[in-house]
C-alpha cells in the first residue's frame, strides 16, 4: 500500500515537472490607463526616479526602505536603488532609454527576496487631450518561475501593482496638467 502511495507521487510530481518544463520561456505583464494630461506632462513622472516616491505603488510598502539615486538626475542613465522589508525586497533599476515624451525603458533587477532582470517600458501615446499610458513589464522564466507560475499567478499579483501605480501617476499628472 505505501509503495503504491509513494509510486502515485512520484507520478504526480514527475507529471508536474514536465508540464512546467512546457510553459512559455518568457512573462509579459501589461497595463493601461488613460490620463487627462499631454504626454509631455506624464513623461517627467516617469522619466525622473526621484518622482516616483508621488505614485509608485511600492514606495510606501516599507516606511524605512533605504534608497539610493545615482548616475544622470533623469533619463537615460538615471539608476534608483532599494532596500527594504519583506514586501518590497532589494533590487535596483535603471533608464536604458528615454524618448521624450513617449517612451522610458528601464532594466530592473531584483535581488531579494528572489532574483530576477527584467525589462519594463513606459510608453504615452496622445489621444486627444488625453494621453494613454501602457506599463510593461517582460522577461525571462526559468524553470523554477515556470514552476512557482503553475500556483501563481504572475499576471494577477504584478497586475494589481501596475494599476494601482498607474492610478497614481493619473492622479499626479491629472493634478499638474
Amino acid at each position: 500500500m505505501l509503495s503504491n502511495i509513494i509510486i502515485v507521487l512520484a507520478v504526480l510530481i514527475v507529471g508536474l515537472l514536465v508540464y512546467a518544463a512546457t510553459r512559455p520561456n518568457s512573462f509579459r505583464v501589461q497595463r493601461s490607463t488613460r490620463i487627462d494630461a499631454a504626454p509631455a506632462a506624464i513623461f517627467p513622472h516617469v522619466n525622473d526616479f526621484h518622482k516616483w516616491s508621488a505614485w509608485s505603488p511600492w514606495e510606501h510598502l516599507d516606511p524605512a526602505m533605504q534608497r539610493s539615486h545615482s548616475g544622470a538626475a533623469s533619463g537615460k542613465g538615471a539608476v534608483y536603488a532599494w532596500e527594504g522589508n519583506k514586501k518590497v525586497g532589494k533590487g535596483r533599476m535603471g533608464i536604458i532609454d528615454s524618448a521624450p515624451p513617449a517612451r522610458v525603458i528601464i532594466k530592473l533587477d531584483f535581488l531579494a527576496p528572489f532574483e530576477a532582470h527584467n525589462t519594463t517600458e513606459f510608453t504615452m501615446v496622445e489621444y486627444g487631450q488625453s494621453t494613454d499610458v501602457t506599463w510593461d513589464m517582460h522577461g525571462p522564466s526559468p524553470f523554477m518561475s515556470k514552476l512557482i507560475g503553475i500556483f501563481m499567478n504572475m499576471d494577477a499579483m504584478i497586475g494589481k501593482d501596475f494599476e494601482r501605480g498607474l492610478a497614481g501617476l493619473k492622479k499626479v499628472a491629472e493634478q499638474r496638467a
